[in-house]
């Protein structure tokens, strides 16, 4: 047994220990805070995201700096290493979060990494690495850049109208709107020149939506060329899309559009409206847009909503674009 003595010594090592760890603990605590508080900072101000996506982003992150806070010694934000990240997953899956949920926790960790790359407070991006767990659903029916191109094609510009398809078509792919945003949409609300345009969504919830040069080229040559030559009806002479009586275009006839354009094309998938809303979702996020900038554009209340594109990966992606490009089995 050893002495009183040794016995002090002991208490006192320890109690510094523990003093250490604490006073670690209060470093990192400050260091996360205002990690975040940037973070809330970018995404409000220069992302303008709105304050209820802004929150999800920071509960989401809280779970990160907890688990952080909790090791031994507690790790700073840009101390976090890919090992540490593969631990929180592990960690994260053990508290009972689904995999769809903790896809959508990996992108709020993805862009906080990006965000503290952006500032230089780290070099190098310990998310890169980082997979997403699968969930075992599928992405609905979305078609490849190619079939779009080959229904665009397929728009007979002789006919009449011929430019207000077209300009469906680019609308519907290149804002992701859903049909009855579209048959709704206005052209008083319409802002080229600032490269949006004011969607009317579920509920009567109103959201911008970035909208790409073609687009905009096809609804203004849609505009000179053939809406300005139409008998517009007073109650749509604030509506977009017109049908060749002058009145709102409904939804039936944009279904049965694009039914016709993709048999024309060759296309044999079962299409919709819908079909370029999920092509436009999945291609962005393909490419590497952040989970909850498509959750915005989309117009989803949810980000659960929007989690469905998370389970897209190239290969699989390149596999559905190696099956139904036209020309795929040629070479």
């Amino acid at each position: 047994m050893g002495s009183p003595h040794d016995h002090w010594n002991f208490v006192a090592w320890n109690g510094r220990i523990a003093w250490n760890h604490s006073r670690q603990q209060e470093i990192s605590s400050v260091e996360w805070q205002q990690a975040l508080v940037d973070l809330r900072v970018h995404l409000k101000l220069e992302r303008s995201l709105s304050d209820r996506t802004v929150e999800a982003y920071m509960r989401d992150l809280g779970k990160l700096r907890s688990f952080a806070e909790e090791q031994t010694p507690a790790l700073k934000p840009e101390a976090m290493t890919l090992e540490d990240l593969q631990a929180f997953t592990t960690w994260v899956s053990k508290q009972g979060l689904g995999a769809t949920s903790q896809a959508r926790l990996l992108s709020a960790v993805r862009g906080f990494y990006r965000s503290l790359r952006r500032e230089k407070v780290v070099t190098t991006d310990p998310t890169e690495l980082l997979e997403s767990p699968r969930t075992g659903r599928y992405l609905p029916t979305f078609l490849s850049v190619a079939e779009i191109d080959a229904i665009v094609a397929a728009i007979d510009m002789s006919r009449k109208l011929a430019h207000r398809d077209r300009a469906i078509i680019e609308t519907l792919y290149g804002c992701g709107l859903r049909v009855s945003e579209l048959c709704d949409l206005q052209v008083s609300r319409l802002h080229f020149s600032e490269g949006f345009i004011r969607v009317v969504g579920k509920g009567d919830k109103e959201r911008l939506v970035p909208i790409g040069p073609e687009a905009m080229k096809q609804i203004e040559r849609y505009r000179s060329e053939e809406r300005v030559h139409l008998p517009v009806q007073a109650k749509a002479a604030d509506i977009l899309f017109l049908n060749a009586r002058g009145g709102r275009l409904s939804r039936v006839s944009v279904f049965n559009l694009s039914k016709k354009l993709a048999a024309l094309a060759g296309v044999k998938k079962v299409i919709s409206p819908h079909t370029f809303r999920h092509s436009f979702a999945t291609h962005l996020v393909e490419g590497g847009a952040d989970l909850r900038a498509v959750q915005e554009m989309l117009g989803h209340a949810s980000i659960t909503t929007t989690e469905i594109y998370t389970h897209l990966d190239r290969e699989y992606l390149r596999s559905n674009i190696m099956r139904f490009h036209p020309r795929a089995g040629s070479h």
